[in-house]
C-alpha cells in the first residue's frame, strides 16, 4: 500500500477510534495524526516533527491576540458593562413588540460587538434580561430561544476569536478584512431574528412598553457611550494602522479594566477569577491551534484536501451545488464539534475549492464561521445552546421547539451571506483591504 494512502488511513481511523472512546479532541486529533507519521518516517522522526510542528503553530503573533480579547470579554462580563448595554438596548429597541426580548438581541450585538464571544453574551445578558422577562410574563422557554440564538452574532461581529483562528489557518488573509466582513452578516443575522421575534410577538400578545422620555433616553445612551467607545478605539485604530489587531486586543483589556475599575465592579477577587478563566480557555484554544498543525503536515503530505475536491468536483461542477453541499457538511460538522478544531480541520480541505472557483478566502471565512455560529446553538454540543438553557434555568428539551423558528431564519441568513457576496465583501472592499 502506498505509503501516503497507509498514512491517511492511519490518521482518519485513529482519530475516530480515540473520540469515539471518549479521548479529548485535541489530543485525538494531535496522537493520531503522530501516529500517521510513522507511515512514512521513523516513530523518533515522527515525534520530533510533531513537537516542531506544535511550536510553530503556536509561535505566531497574531495568535496573540487571542488571550487578550478573552481577558477583555470575561473583564467585560464581569464589570458591570452588560447592565449599561441592556439600558442602551432597551432606548433602542423603543415600543418594538416583545420589547424585552428586542432589547435581548440588540444587547447581544452590542456585547459581541465588544466581547467577540456567544457564551459570554448569552451569560451576561440572559442572565440579566432574564429577570425582567419573567417579571413581564414572558414565557421562559421563549426568552431563552431568543437569546440563545442571537448571542453568535458575537463571533460574527468584531472583535472575534474564531475570526482569528481562521485567519490563522488561511494563510495571509487580513484579520482586518475579515474583522469588517463580518458586520452585515452578523446584522443581516440579528435582524432576521428581530423580524420572527416581532411576528411571535403580536401572535401572543407580547404588549409594546411606553415610550421613554427623551432626557431619560438620552442619558441611558450617553451611560453607555464609554462602552461602546471600545468598537471605535479597536476596531478605528487597526483600520487607520495605528496597531494591529493584536496590539488593538492589548488595548482592548487595558479599557475595559479601566471602565470596571471607574464603575466600581472589579475587585482583586474577581481579577483572579478573570485571569484563571482567561488562561483556560487561551490554553484549550492555543492546544487545539497546535496540535492541528500536525494534522495538517499529515493531510498535506497524503493530499486528502484534492482528493475531497476532487470527489466533489467528480460529483457536480456548479459552484452553486457546490457551496450548497459544504454548507450541509459544515452545518452537520458544527452540531458535532467547537468551531475552533472544525475551522482547523476543515478549512485546508474547503478554502482551496473556494479560491479555485473564484471565492475570495475572506468570505469564505464569513461563511464557515456563520456555519459553526449555527453549530453552537444546536444540540449534542452547543456550547452557547447549553449556556443560555443553564441561565434561563430551563432544559434543552423544553426550549428546543422554540429554537426552531430561529434556526430557519438563520440558515436564510447564512445562504444569503453564501450566494450574495456583497453582503460580506462590501465593507472590506470599500476600505480597500479586498480587490
Amino acid at each position: 500500500m502506498d505509503a501516503a494512502v497507509l498514512a491517511g488511513l492511519i490518521m482518519v481511523v485513529s482519530i475516530v477510534i480515540m473520540l469515539a472512546i471518549g479521548v479529548p479532541i485535541a489530543i485525538s486529533i494531535g496522537l493520531g495524526s503522530a501516529l500517521a507519521m510513522t507511515a512514512f518516517m521513523s516513530l523518533n522522526a515522527a515525534m520530533m516533527t510533531s513537537a516542531q510542528k506544535m511550536f510553530s503553530g503556536a509561535n505566531s503573533f497574531p495568535l496573540m491576540a487571542i488571550p487578550f480579547f478573552v481577558l477583555a470579554g470575561n473583564i467585560m462580563n464581569n464589570g458591570g458593562i452588560a447592565i449599561r448595554l441592556v439600558n442602551c438596548a432597551k432606548v433602542l429597541a423603543g415600543r418594538m413588540p416583545a420589547p424585552l426580548a428586542q432589547t435581548n438581541i440588540i444587547a447581544n450585538m452590542l456585547f459581541g460587538a465588544l466581547s467577540g464571544s456567544g457564551a459570554a453574551a448569552a451569560a451576561a445578558i440572559g442572565g440579566t434580561i432574564g429577570p425582567l422577562e419573567k417579571k413581564d410574563g414572558y414565557d421562559p422557554n421563549f426568552a431563552a430561544a431568543v437569546n440563545i440564538c442571537t448571542a453568535p452574532t458575537g463571533m460574527l461581529i468584531p472583535p472575534s476569536n474564531t475570526l482569528i483562528v481562521y485567519s490563522t489557518v488561511a494563510g495571509s488573509v487580513s484579520v482586518s478584512a475579515l474583522f469588517l466582513a463580518g458586520y452585515l452578516p452578523g446584522i443581516l443575522w440579528g435582524v432576521f431574528c428581530m423580524i420572527l421575534v416581532a411576528i411571535i410577538a403580536k401572535r401572543r400578545g407580547y404588549k409594546s412598553e411606553e415610550r421613554v422620555p427623551l432626557p431619560v433616553a438620552v442619558k441611558t445612551i450617553l451611560t453607555a457611550v464609554p462602552s461602546l467607545l471600545l468598537i471605535v478605539i479597536v476596531i478605528g485604530g487597526i483600520l487607520a494602522g495605528i496597531f494591529t489587531a493584536t496590539e488593538g486586543s492589548a488595548i482592548a483589556v487595558c479599557y475595559s479594566l479601566f471602565l470596571g475599575i471607574v464603575y466600581k465592579n472589579i475587585d482583586l477577587k474577581k481579577i483572579k477569577h478573570i485571569l484563571l478563566s482567561t488562561a483556560e480557555t487561551t490554553v484549550i484554544i492555543l492546544f487545539m491551534i497546535s496540535v492541528s498543525l500536525i494534522m495538517s503536515f499529515v493531510m498535506a503530505y497524503t493530499h486528502i484536501p484534492e482528493i475531497i475536491a476532487n470527489a466533489l468536483l467528480g460529483f457536480t461542477q456548479n459552484p452553486y451545488a457546490i457551496l450548497l453541499i459544504m454548507n450541509i457538511i459544515l452545518l452537520l460538522v458544527g452540531m458535532a464539534m467547537d468551531p475552533t478544531p472544525a475551522i482547523l480541520i476543515f478549512t485546508p480541505i474547503f478554502l482551496p475549492m473556494c479560491v479555485k472557483f473564484g471565492m475570495d478566502p475572506v468570505q469564505f471565512g464569513i461563511i464557515i464561521t456563520m456555519n459553526l455560529c449555527i453549530g453552537t446553538i444546536t444540540p449534542p454540543v452547543g456550547t452557547i445552546l447549553f449556556t443560555g438553557c443553564k441561565v434561563a434555568n430551563v432544559t434543552i428539551e423544553s426550549v428546543f421547539k422554540h429554537l426552531l423558528p430561529f434556526f430557519l431564519v438563520t440558515i436564510i441568513a447564512l445562504m444569503l451571506t453564501t450566494y450574495v457576496s456583497p453582503i460580506s465583501m462590501w465593507i472590506p472592499r470599500m476600505f480597500g483591504l479586498v480587490q
